[in-house]
């Protein structure tokens, strides 16, 4: 294979793709902004003066396959901003690891990040022994504290305390809180250095490439990411069949940015979830913690929507073991496409970013897979989202998502509740194979159910409050929740539904459907009775010419509060009940014989 040998300064400030391995002697440097350099063999940075700067969201994509044949003791340089101040954690991957003279891949240390000083130049950051990092003007120190790493494992007391150590292999995430403090040097980025919790952080080493091995565990989380110095398709790496053993999902970690403290029974956070079968992202729901790291009640919801399919450079997320064994980062995931919502690539950011509703293709993106983008729909996959209020702390979102040729049982377009069963204080989820679940994808049709639970452990009622919140390329008529003990159908497309369970688990009780079973039932109910609304005499009637044995008449607001529940009323014309002293709004009359057919309808109280 050519080598391609730059032996002086040379600039790029175009797209380049090198059919060849790419060599920079010593003294000499390649710069790439605003675009991308594929190069199809290795990359050799050789001398300790030998450079590679990626800048204004400049990328590098290697496709060569099996493993890194990368050397020299030069460095890749390339820029990422956190989004954090000194109280919070990111989720980071690094693109890069040590430069040596040896082949391959290498370890990565906290102690290789630099702060910019120019577009070339950069400072070593300092490592503090301080649980505060703090950003200044062309400094940087980072409290070393905070450096950690999960590698496969279900409690919080598996965290592998990394510090300044140069032990991340490859592949491996690391938590770090962001700083406190500002840097206003401006080093020809789009923004200074760190204009306030968004610190710039300059990679520094051999850049990683190949294939990158990932342990997993069954029903193990592993803390893992984006280990180039391009985007990746998670998408592609998620629904790999090569990668059978996860679970098609990844985790984001989420940290209440105005908690102050470092103290772990004052976090605030949670993890989103994003399935690569469905691009679909359900947002966290930020929970308490004890001294011990364990989850506690739910606190609230920031309602964070991220766009998650194009993993921007460092991005660090969580991945859940569907089986012992490992899983591959490969070249073929990587692509180049400039971070930002439009593109579906954000890392996280503060500023509530808008994105266009863009139904249409995706553009040419440059990849090393070959993949036809422009043949590819930028459309959601059609869905529905239903929130649940508890007590009034937070909100649990679920997702139901429909594909054509999608399976009724689980698979990798279902993505898993993001904690154990045994974390939850009081909850809401998707009940599938009797597990946890926050999406489910199926094919849609119109007589499907989908059972959902409620976990209340606290001690004493718990009220969950439910509705759909927002149909997504997807829309029907009706949506209901069905109770299986009481045999009712309650409206959550239009309506708000309160639900007061006691503690424990509520698993086998409620469905999601779309249609009313008793509504079809009970056609010859609706012909034989009549309900009317008399506003002048403030009375409510139930008409029964054909004197049907009547068991209940029951009339509920619209956020499903019974009003008054009349049993046992047999055999008359008509039933009248007072009206008086109830709100202007619309209520529901339900109506059950004693063969339980049903009649609901609903009346208008207003005054004349």
């Amino acid at each position: 294979m050519r080598k391609l040998q730059f032996i002086f300064i040379f600039i790029f400030l175009i797209t380049c793709k090198l059919q060849a391995q790419l060599y920079v002697s010593n003294n000499s440097y390649v710069f790439n902004r605003d675009s991308f350099v594929y190069v199809t063999g290795n990359v050799e940075l050789n001398g300790t003066n030998s450079n590679f700067y990626l800048r204004n969201q400049g990328q590098l994509l290697q496709g060569a396959t099996g493993s890194s044949s990368n050397r020299g003791t030069g460095r890749l340089s390339v820029f990422q901003e956190g989004t954090v101040n000194n109280f919070a954690y990111n989720y980071w991957c690094s693109p890069v690891g040590n430069a040596s003279t040896s082949i391959g891949n290498e370890p990565f240390g906290i102690t290789m990040l630099h702060v910019p000083t120019t577009n070339v130049a950069s400072t070593p950051a300092t490592m503090s022994g301080s649980f505060n990092g703090v950003s200044g003007s062309g400094s940087l120190s980072i409290a070393t504290y905070w450096i950690w790493r999960f590698l496969s494992s279900t409690n919080y007391a598996q965290w592998v305390h990394s510090q300044a150590n140069t032990d991340i292999q490859a592949g491996q995430g690391f938590t770090m809180k962001g700083t406190s403090g500002s840097d206003a040097t401006n080093v020809g980025e789009v923004a200074v250095n760190n204009p306030g919790s968004a610190q710039r952080y300059d990679f520094r080493g051999k850049p990683n490439d190949g294939n990158i091995t990932i342990n997993v565990g069954l029903n193990s989380f592993t803390l893992t990411g984006n280990p180039y110095s391009s985007a990746i398709d998670l998408n592609a790496f998620l629904t790999d069949p090569l990668n059978a053993a996860i679970d098609g999902t990844a985790l984001f970690w989420e940290h209440d940015k105005t908690v102050n403290s470092h103290n772990i029974a004052q976090y605030r956070g949670g993890y989103g979830t994003y399935n690569g079968s469905t691009s679909v992202y359900t947002p966290a729901t930020f929970y308490t913690y004890d001294l011990a790291g364990i989850q506690g009640s739910a606190f609230s919801s920031p309602n964070n929507i991220y766009q998650r399919r194009f993993s921007p450079i460092g991005q660090g997320f969580m991945v859940r073991g569907a089986a012992n064994g490992t899983v591959q980062m490969r070249n073929s995931y990587r692509l180049y496409i400039r971070e930002g919502v439009a593109n579906n690539s954000q890392f996280e950011r503060s500023s509530n970013e808008v994105q266009t509703a863009d139904h249409g293709f995706f553009d040419d993106i440059p990849n090393v897979a070959g993949i036809d983008y422009t043949q590819i729909s930028k459309a959601p996959t059609p869905h529905f989202i239903v929130n649940t209020s508890l007590n009034n702390l937070a909100v649990r979102q679920i997702a139901v998502c429909f594909l054509p040729n999608a399976i009724d049982g689980v698979d990798l377009a279902d993505s898993k509740f993001p904690a154990a069963e045994a974390d939850i204080i009081a909850d809401m989820y998707l009940v599938l194979n009797n597990e946890l679940y926050v999406h489910s994808t199926t094919s849609f049709d119109e007589n499907k159910r989908f059972p959902i639970g409620f976990k209340n452990a606290t001690n004493g009622m718990f009220t969950f409050t439910i509705k759909v919140n927002e149909f997504v390329n997807f829309d029907v008529d009706n949506v209901y929740l069905y109770d299986n003990n009481t045999g009712i159908y309650h409206d959550i497309k239009n309506a708000s539904f309160d639900i007061n369970l006691p503690t424990g688990l509520h698993n086998n009780r409620f469905e999601i459907t779309f249609k009313n079973s008793n509504l079809s039932a009970n056609d010859d109910v609706k012909s034989n009775l009549m309900i009317t609304q008399n506003n002048t005499n403030q009375m409510v009637t139930v008409h029964n010419p054909n004197l049907l044995e009547i068991k209940s008449v029951t009339l509920y607001d619209l956020t499903g509060k019974q009003i008054f529940d009349k049993q046992r009323l047999g055999s008359q014309n008509s039933y009248q009940f007072s009206t008086s002293g109830l709100a202007e709004s619309v209520y529901l009359v339900e109506v059950f014989t004693a063969d339980n057919k049903k009649r609901v309808q609903k009346i208008i109280i207003s005054s004349n």
